[in-house]
């Protein structure tokens, strides 16, 4: 479409000859979107526009539009024809609903908007239309129309004033230029009509701040708009008799505001709500709208403010039109949530002190310990014959089982470490400004490989020895091993790390990470639905339970309740995962460096000593070192990634911290396996 309308309006000649204000309104409006396709496309020498001189900023659109200004002061009848085109879409368009209305959502609901914007996107709009928000979005439909209007300099805004005041002069409707003030006095009442609504609403007003939930200036709000509108329509008024309550209205905004953002600080402390969020951007939005609406009125420069208004109306055009808009402003709060939740269980997994670091090992040895018998019930389910889905379902279940079974008794399994602990981390980086800060980031980051190391070798010690032993002592007992040879031998020649277990390893360390999002996720909709408190205090669980239990079992679930989540959703991942990839017909299979170790240790038992002098063995450790390593960096690198876009960290500061790891690392490379009595610090760059 916007091919045809270019070359329709590449001649501004051909384009000025065509404008017929007596055409019916269809044909109107789409001249006005063919005369916009002209500022944006049309070729320079031909239309005989100056080009950009060198070193000059000026957009070609601004450019072309100062040509057709130009052009209409040298045609007295093509000026005539715009003065009479621009006064009846005046007269016959409503302005009230681009003024009010346009850019804000129909509805306070995340997902409301959404839809709107998916059905926006896909379905083509009209220029048959009373309507000049509907209007407005087929004009300036391109992403840089905001950048070029921004762009118009003050002789240009003054020329277009000119002729907007020749067309209200011109119009045939008395009493235009009043009609334009009422649609914005209007249009400022509507505003705050939705201010009203959205503060007065229970899920805002209850999550105010004890003083501002009185809602004192929004309840004042309207009458003092009123004042305002009565002074600005009283013709015996003067501007001194105005500003008393001009400066109480702008007072009001601002109280308005300063208390809208006390939600905020209840978000913080007990969860976010999409909707809520959502609502309360709509909600100050609308009231930096009145202020726009004001400046239109009463600016000294009323040009200047009506360009800073059309320009946030194109910018808003482009919004609404994006649905990736929508969902990364929300993504990267809920990232920030996500992320803050994460770090409070991600603090647990980090080791500073030989002390701890020998702690977790052990630890470590215990989830070790549990992980050898979810290899054996894995081996069990494949023997069972079920279906791909009920197979896949089953060893979910035993993953999870095990997994929680391990939170249950303190244990840890080292691969859920590095996507729980990258938020802690990233929560570390709130201030890069000193080289002091930087360095004390890179302590972290040694810290965590330490612990990553401590955790994968406190697993693999025991789980590998355990499974061997089981095997060893089932087979003296009953004269063959608890797993058979030929099971041993697909699961040696599956761990070949040349085969695809780099890829299956990596493909594993996403789901190690969508389960940390499922963990900070969960808790944030507990903490904010505040099922705690209802588990303690509700009438009939406390009568059911009695006090005690149901104080007992809030406080178990409160700090549990992220591990449950985060543990049962990677365990139905690792099982179901492969079992619906197989139902797309792709190939997948999940390699966890835990039960893989278990796997070579139940072959080893099976296939007997010998299997240590075959190559298949060595390729076996070779993809079970590959896996902890893969396990470990595409977990941690995708959670604190996330990390980092909910901190929007810039990136000359990731540059510092990429050259202060590079540094200790060259410098201290033990400090990042071993824990040091001494800490080793790089010394702060220059």
């Amino acid at each position: 479409m916007r091919f045809v309308l270019q070359r329709a309006a590449w001649d501004l000649n051909g384009l000025l000859t065509t404008l017929d204000p007596g055409a019916e309104l269809a044909q109107r409006n789409l001249w006005w979107v063919r005369l916009v396709e002209w500022l944006r496309h049309a070729p320079l020498k031909r239309e005989g526009v100056d080009a950009p001189q060198p070193g000059t900023r000026t957009p070609l659109p601004v450019l072309r539009l100062r040509h057709l200004l130009q052009l209409l002061d040298r045609q007295p009848e093509y000026r005539a024809r715009m003065v009479e085109q621009i006064a009846r879409t005046l007269a016959d368009l409503d302005a009230t609903l681009l003024l009010a209305d346009f850019g804000f959502a129909q509805r306070f609901a995340f997902f409301s908007e959404l839809g709107e914007r998916l059905q926006r996107r896909l379905l083509p709009g009209t220029a048959e239309t009373r309507d000049l928000a509907e209007l407005f979005q087929l004009v300036f439909s391109e992403e840089q129309d905001a950048a070029w209007l921004d762009a118009i300099d003050t002789p240009t805004l003054e020329k277009l004033g000119t002729l907007l005041h020749e067309s209200v002069a011109a119009s045939r409707h008395p009493g235009a230029a009043a009609g334009w003030r009422s649609a914005l006095l209007d249009a400022q009442l509507f505003c705050i009509s939705q201010v009203g609504a959205a503060a007065f609403s229970a899920e805002i007003r209850t999550r105010l701040s004890a003083p501002a939930q009185a809602l004192t200036p929004f309840r004042q709000l309207g009458p003092a708009f009123e004042e305002v509108r009565r002074r600005i329509e009283d013709p015996a008024a003067s501007p001194a008799d105005l500003t008393p309550a001009l400066g109480y209205a702008r007072a009001l905004l601002d109280a308005c505001r300063r208390d809208a953002q006390t939600v905020h600080e209840h978000l913080e402390e007990h969860g976010v709500s999409i909707d809520i969020v959502f609502t309360l951007e709509q909600l100050q939005s609308r009231l930096d709208r009145i202020d726009h609406l004001l400046d239109c009125l009463l600016s000294d420069r009323p040009a200047e403010a009506v360009r800073r208004l059309v320009v946030q109306f194109a910018e808003s055009a482009e919004q609404r039109r994006s649905v990736a808009a929508l969902l990364a402003r929300n993504y990267s709060l809920l990232a920030r949530k996500v992320t803050e939740r994460s770090a409070e269980t991600g603090e647990h997994y980090i080791t500073r002190t030989p002390r701890e670091y020998a702690s977790m090992f052990w630890r470590a040895c215990g989830g070790g310990a549990v992980t050898a018998l979810t290899v054996f019930l894995k081996f069990l389910i494949g023997s069972l014959g079920l279906s791909a889905f009920w197979g896949g379902f089953a060893a979910g279940l035993n993953y999870a089982a095990s997994f929680v079974a391990i939170q249950l008794a303190h244990f840890t399994l080292a691969t859920k470490q590095p996507a729980m602990t990258a938020p802690a981390m990233a929560a570390r980086l709130r201030d890069l400004s000193s080289d002091e800060a930087i360095e004390g980031f890179v302590d972290e980051v040694a810290h965590l490989m330490r612990t990553q190391v401590a955790g994968i070798l406190g697993n693999v010690a025991v789980v590998l020895p355990c499974v061997l032993v089981v095997q060893l002592l089932w087979q003296a007992a009953f004269g063959e091993p608890l797993v058979s040879a030929a099971k041993a031998r697909y699961a040696l020649d599956s761990l070949d790390g040349l085969g695809f277990t780099p890829l299956y390893a990596a493909a594993t360390g996403v789901l190690l990470f969508a389960s940390s999002l499922v963990a900070g996720w969960a808790e944030n909709w507990f903490v904010l639905h505040r099922l705690g408190s209802a588990l303690r205090w509700n009438p009939r669980i406390v009568a059911r339970l009695g006090e005690a239990r149901a104080a007992r079992w809030s406080a178990q679930l409160q700090g549990n309740i992220s591990g449950f989540a985060g543990n049962i959703s990677l365990g139905l991942m690792l099982g179901l995962v492969p079992a619906v990839a197989a139902f797309f017909g792709v190939n997948f299979d999940v390699r966890h460096v835990t039960l893989a170790s278990g796997q070579l240790g139940a072959a080893l038992g099976a296939l007997g000593w010998e299997l240590v002098y075959t190559p298949g063995f060595w390729l076996a450790v070779l993809g079970i070192a590959l896996t902890g390593v893969l396990n470990v960096t595409v977990s941690f690198a995708l959670a604190f990634r996330l990390a980092l876009r909910s901190r929007n960290i810039r990136l000359k500061d990731r540059h510092r911290l990429n050259a202060a790891l590079r540094r200790r690392l060259r410098r201290h490379p033990l400090g990042f396996l071993l824990p040091l009595r001494g800490r080793a610090r790089a010394e702060p760059a220059a």
